[in-house]
Order: structure tokens, then sequence, then C-alpha cells
């Protein structure tokens, strides 16, 4: 066990449906359920526990959501203020480290190895920062206190929501308490691979820790082998990353009904290109490869990627390609119930964000970089004077719960 590291995983507890009971404090014990409305197609983003009783979670279908809590108190998401105290709640926890890894809006990691001097041992560092953030959000978070990230995870579930858990030092103690978890428990492990490990007789992590690892070895890869075994014994050496570079920017519309209408989709699309490339330019980076997404009535899902020439981030060259893969891949005739497109970089490049005007008698640069020197610089417009300034294709509802990041 790493007695010397000391890793804290902090979680808001059901942060969406959180705000929106304090910000309406007639909201408090009943069930909100924040995300599309029942009589739409969408999904719940989030809910709070008074909903969760009832069976409802994330990810659950609107509808779904509605026929196991008539009662809930469907709310559209306001991402703005949920990113406004998002902000808030990180900066309080690099008040008491340097070292913050986002997870997403509502949970990160925290290396606080390094500050007992300054703020105490670990578990008075976690008790600190619940108190912080209660005292300047009004808004309860779960902790866990562990020697890695993989054990901080699963003790931050531990007691939620409003508590705290460190695990066992002692180490019989932590493989007693980590082998009673189901297999699923593991990082790694989804469903797919669950159900193998459970045909084979493999149900919990103590199963897992009294397997042979020849046994392991006949049906799973070597480096799945290491890796579960590792994670099983509670050993993860990875570190708190300070920043980890968002990878892939995607984009979905879930139409209200299954549509032929192909100038809506085609236009719709074009949004959906546009709003992933500001997010591309606002990261400092360029997408090497598109992605597009759609799904069928009957939510049979197909996804279609193609490479870019050369690496770009304007609207221009992202809706080209949407709009080129759509033609070449879009099944005519068949009623579509999802549009999404994607791209992905395989590194941080340049900063596009530069002053459009800044090349008055400078040696005129290429084309492209016209291109995303424009488009950067109506991002910086709209910042200022509103989304609406300058529309590419049809804006608006950029936040709805049918429209979400993937």
């Amino acid at each position: 066990m790493e007695h010397e590291r000391a890793i804290l995983h902090v979680d808001m507890d059901a942060f969406f449906a959180a705000i929106e009971q304090h910000d309406r404090p007639e909201l408090r014990g009943r069930p909100v359920i924040v995300g599309a409305p029942p009589d739409r197609r969408g999904v719940v983003s989030t809910c709070s526990y008074e909903a969760r009783a009832f069976g409802v979670h994330s990810a659950m279908p609107s509808r779904q959501a509605y026929e196991r809590c008539p009662q809930g108190i469907f709310l559209p998401p306001r991402m703005g203020r949920y990113r406004e105290v998002s902000e808030q709640v990180f900066a309080i926890f690099r008040t008491f480290s340097p070292l913050v890894e986002p997870v997403s809006v509502d949970e990160a990691f925290l290396d606080v190895s390094g500050v007992r001097r300054l703020f105490g041992e670990p578990r008075a560092v976690a008790e600190a920062i619940r108190a912080r953030v209660r005292e300047e959000t009004g808004l309860t978070c779960s902790v866990g206190v562990a020697p890695n990230r993989f054990l901080a995870k699963l003790a931050g579930e531990e007691r939620k929501p409003d508590g705290l858990f460190e695990v066992p030092r002692d180490q019989p103690a932590l493989l007693a308490w980590l082998g009673a978890k189901p297999i699923r428990a593991l990082w790694g492990v989804g469903p797919a691979l669950a159900g193998q490990l459970e045909a084979h007789g493999l149900k919990t992590v103590r199963d897992l820790q009294s397997c042979d690892p020849r046994r392991l070895r006949a049906f799973l890869t070597e480096g799945l082998c290491a890796h579960l075994t590792a994670i099983a014994f509670g050993r993860d050496s990875r570190p708190v990353g300070v920043s980890r570079p968002e990878k892939s920017f995607s984009r979905e519309h879930t139409y209200p009904e299954d549509t032929l209408d192909l100038t809506q989709i085609r236009d719709d699309l074009r949004r959906i290109a546009a709003n992933v490339g500001r997010r591309l330019r606002e990261a400092g980076v360029r997408a090497s490869v598109a992605r597009l997404k759609i799904r069928y009535a009957g939510f049979r899902t197909v996804t279609r990627q193609a490479p870019f020439p050369t690496p770009v981030c304007d609207d221009f060259a992202l809706r080209d390609m949407a709009l080129r893969l759509l033609e070449t891949h879009l099944e005519r005739g068949t009623p579509v119930r999802l549009i999404g497109f994607g791209a992905e970089h395989p590194d941080a490049g340049p900063d596009p964000a530069e002053d459009l005007f800044a090349y008055a008698g400078v040696e005129t640069p290429s084309p492209r970089t016209k291109e995303e020197k424009l488009f950067a610089t109506l991002d910086a417009l709209r910042r200022r004077y509103g989304r609406d300034t300058f529309p590419t294709g049809r804006e608006g509802k950029a936040d709805s719960a049918s429209e979400r990041d993937a």
C-alpha cells in the first residue's frame, strides 16, 4: 500500500438538481429531474435523490422517468449557471492543492500528499473541503480518501450522498473491504467483461484476488490480466494529472419525431459542426478525424469516420466534412431519430485565437489560417455580444437535454 500518497476523490451530490433546489427553495425535498421534458425525446441529465427513490437515473429517457415518477418536476438544464458553480467549487479545491484533475464539471481528483503541514492529514483535508463547499455554495459533496485514484473513486461512492470514507490503512482490512465488492466495481470492467468473468465464476473482487493468473490468461489478454490483478489488490500507480485535455469533441441532436426531412437534417448538422468547431478553438486544438453518427428509427445506430487532409478547427472545413459524410452514408428513405457529429485530435496544436487584424503589413497567411482566424474572431464577438451574433446555420438550444455533449 502506498502510504505516502494521499488522493481525494470529490464528487458533488446530484449537482445540477442540487443547484436547482438551492436556487429555488420550494423545490427542496421534492423529486427534481433536470433534462428533456417528458413529452419530448431526450434523456435525464441528472435528478435529485428524491427522484432516484422512484428509480429515475441519469441517461434514462425522460418519458420513462415520467412513468416512474409522474410527480417529478422536470426542469431544462441551465448550463451557464452550472458552469458558474463548478468554477466556484474548483476554486475551493485549488486552495487545498495545486494538483487537481477535473473528471467532469462536478467531480475531481486531488493529490494532497504534500499539504499535510498546511492542512493536516488527508481526512482532515477532506473534511475541510466538504465544509468549505457547503459554506460557500450551499451544496454537498462526497469524498473518498485513499492512497491512489482507483481506491479514492471507490471510496467516494461508499457514503453518498454528503459523506466521507477513508479506505482502511491496514492491508488485510483493505483487501477484505475491496474483496467484498462486486466484480463490476473494478475500473475497466463493463457489462460485457463482467459477464465473461462471471461466466467463469468470478463474481466478486475476492474471487479475482484468489484466482490463479494462469486461469485468467486462458480467456483474457495478458495486458487485461495484469490490469485486473493489480486493481483487485488495490494497486494503481497513475498520478493525478493537473489537466487532461479533451481528445474528442462531439454533439448530438435527437428529433422529437423521426424525420425524413433532409433539409432539416443538413441544417442541424451544420449547426452541430459549428458547435464542435467553437469548442475545438476554445481548447486551442485542431481535429484530424471527423465522425458522423446517425440513429435511425428502431434505435439502430451507425457511425462513420474520415480523416481530414490536414488538421482543422474552422467551421467551413468541419461542416463540409460533416455534410460529405452524411451524403455518402445516409440511408435515404429511412427515418432518422438522432444526428451527431464529432471531431478528434491527436495532440494539442497551436492556439488559433489571435487577432484577425494583426496581419496588416504581414505576409499573407495560408487560406486555412485565414479561416481559422475568422472563426476565432467570430467566437470572441459572440462571447462579448451574445451567441446570436453572426449566427452560423440554425443557432440556439445548444444546452438542451436533447442536444448533449457525447
